[in-house]
């Protein structure tokens, strides 16, 4: 006989009417309004915010790559970015020695990369723009600026990225909002492939079985990896917002990805733009 859970005990005598809204309060508490809580009273976070608003307009009128972690990033010349302003995300790192630079900044949103990597972050001397619901695990480094990220609704797009920032199922969004406030006029995407060779349910948890397909390096989610599987349509919906953001303000933001799916942005040709 097979045993419930608490939950599932608790979910089974209780009316389906008055569940569903206490599961849905629990759910948003959970995931949102306890990491407000702990920000409201924390000063690390209001030192944070200080920080990020430091940065806003600090490169208006420039450039800048945002670079995803595709396979297609080794068919790219990355030595054309050595002077360039970029936006790393989540395990770039393992790119830095054959590149033989770091990005200007690593961005982080799933707190399964945190969990899995803070040594490896911790290692890092360039900024990091970390979720703030992975505090948990980088609290102590020095190099570490917390982003107030969530996932929750409203789907919105944050032009001060010192408040609330949604994180638009890629973190190749929160990217592109860092590049808004920061003043960038002009973001070009490279490694934003848009396709993943692991299937399933939009950001169900997995554990890697073995090399990993869906990255530049095998080990980007290796075996044992845990990491979410992607939610392309949500991420397509939070580009069309960016777009949409850039263009009001006359900027732009091009896919320079080699042989990439996404179609949201203006393809350019990344030889081109050197």
């Amino acid at each position: 006989m097979a045993v419930l859970s608490i939950k599932q005990f608790i979910k089974r005598v209780t009316p389906t009417a008055l569940w569903r809204p206490i599961s849905s309060l629990y759910w948003h508490w959970y995931n949102r309004g306890r990491h407000r809580l702990a920000a409201a009273v924390s000063v690390r976070r209001r030192r944070d915010a200080g920080r990020l608003r430091s940065f806003h307009d600090k490169y208006s009128g420039r450039r800048c790559f945002v670079i995803g972690n595709g396979p297609s990033l080794c068919k790219t010349d990355l030595s054309f970015l050595r002077d360039e302003i970029t936006f790393g995300a989540n395990r770039l790192y393992l790119n830095f020695p054959e590149m033989g630079f770091t990005s200007s900044f690593l961005v982080i949103t799933n707190i399964l990369v945190v969990e899995q990597c803070a040594h490896d972050l911790k290692a890092l001397t360039i900024p990091k723009f970390i979720t703030w619901r992975a505090r948990k695990w980088m609290k102590d480094d020095v190099r570490t600026i917390f982003l107030d990220t969530d996932y929750t609704l409203p789907e919105t797009f944050a032009q001060d990225v010192s408040g609330r920032v949604y994180e638009g199922n890629t973190v190749t969004y929160t990217s592109l909002q860092l590049a808004y406030h920061m003043g960038f006029s002009k973001v070009i995407l490279i490694g934003v492939d848009h396709h993943y060779d692991t299937r399933g349910p939009a950001n169900t948890v997995v554990v890697s079985q073995g090399e990993d397909p869906n990255h530049f390096h095998p080990d980007y989610f290796g075996k044992g990896f845990r990491w979410q599987l992607p939610d392309l349509v949500g991420s397509e919906r939070a580009y069309k917002i960016a777009g949409e953001n850039f263009a009001r303000d006359g900027r732009e933001i091009l896919d320079a990805t080699i042989g990439g799916r996404l179609t949201i942005f203006p393809k350019v040709k990344y030889e081109d733009l050197f």
